[in-house]
């Protein structure tokens, strides 16, 4: 498949939308939950996990969508929206800081309750 420039936009605009729901919901957890851990990036992370299971499962098994739509969310919308290096440079930074269990706990966690939660998408969507 060549992409094109309607593939592109649509990647671009998603992009532009999870990275805007992305700063949201960090802002948000770190006003409500505190910053003396990760949470805005674990919960953006598990709902990306989520989404991207939900999402996937429905547009593979019981709904046509175009190569434009696939793109626009999944890569797109869920790739700006989670973030990898965030999650990773949040983790060292608690173990410069000497928090190791917390740096523990954020990399352990973010894993297993990212499979559990994209596990949970893909039931969701099964359904």
């Amino acid at each position: 498949m060549r992409p094109t420039l309607l593939q592109y936009l649509a990647v671009g605009g998603a992009g532009f939308l999870g990275a805007i729901s992305r700063f949201f919901i960090a802002t948000l957890s770190g006003r409500t939950l505190g910053t003396d851990f990760p949470w805005g990036t674990l919960i953006i992370n598990i709902t990306g996990s989520f989404i991207l299971g939900w999402f996937t499962t429905v547009v593979t098994s019981r709904m046509i969508v175009s190569d434009e739509l696939r793109l626009a969310i999944g890569v797109g919308f869920v790739g700006a929206y989670t973030t990898f290096s965030t999650f990773m440079w949040e983790s060292s930074a608690l173990m410069n800081q000497g928090e190791w269990i917390k740096a523990g706990l954020n990399l352990i966690g973010s894993l297993v309750l990212g499979l559990i939660a994209v596990r949970l998408g893909v039931y969701a969507g099964a359904r």
